[in-house]
């Protein structure tokens, strides 16, 4: 083929007609695919949460379905005023615009209320120290009881009057008495101070004679007469 008639048949409009109709269907598919991924993913819209707080799960889950969202607990708390298993926060929070199929994450009422275990204050701690601790655990303190001991050094705990020990579950809502010394010691504390005796039964605040005790020989027939004799001769 000669080289004229080459380019000949490349300046040719059927060709340059073809390589148009072929761009023309890319730039159609690619506006078609991304129309219809915005349909899908609905692209450019956004939905307001709506505010499921304080409404039980059931209810909050069909709302959010209405809504095109998705909800999901993550977390429990406990407000005893308020009913079992109802919302008590949201994340993203109510009013907020996301898009369709969003995930909102909740906070549920406990139908139980939550218990701490008591730590190991008893007879190892101030009363300063052991508010504090307790305080910080999320313990509800009551008034502390004084009883007779050492001042302010803490000899038990008790939750509606029954003691309690470390270890114990005790309820966040109950009310945690600490019972410490007042100071003033009982009378069955009092301890009577006795002296030590030695080995030879001798009290150690007792004087003791520094004479040597001698013991005398014992007396035998012989020794009998010779003493006469000494006493007649004199």
């Amino acid at each position: 083929m000669k080289s004229s008639e080459f380019f000949g048949k490349l300046m040719s409009r059927y060709l340059w007609g073809n390589i148009a109709a072929m761009i023309v269907v890319v730039i159609l598919l690619c506006v078609g695919v991304k129309m219809g991924l915005d349909a899908y993913t609905h692209h450019g819209e956004s939905i307001t949460i709506p505010d499921v707080r304080h409404k039980l799960f059931a209810d909050a889950e069909r709302i959010m379905e209405d809504a095109g969202l998705t909800i999901v607990v993550n977390d429990t708390g406990y407000v005893k005023t308020l009913q079992a298993d109802c919302i008590l926060g949201m994340s993203p929070e109510a009013g907020e615009k996301v898009k369709a199929g969003h995930v909102v994450y909740v906070t549920i009422n406990s139908p139980h209320t939550p218990t701490i275990t008591l730590p190991d204050v008893i007879d190892n701690s101030s009363l300063r120290e052991a508010m504090a601790k307790l305080s910080a655990m999320g313990f509800k303190l009551a008034m502390p009881q004084r009883v007779p001991g050492e001042k302010d050094w803490v000899y038990g705990v008790t939750v509606h009057g029954r003691n309690v020990v470390a270890g114990d579950k005790i309820a966040i809502d109950a009310p945690v008495v600490i019972q410490a010394g007042n100071g003033l010691r009982d009378e069955s504390d009092s301890v009577d101070f006795i002296d030590p005796i030695d080995d030879e039964g001798v009290s150690a605040g007792e004087e003791v004679d520094e004479f040597e005790e001698v013991t005398a020989p014992p007396v035998t027939e012989e020794s009998g007469k010779e003493a006469t004799r000494t006493t007649t001769s004199h």
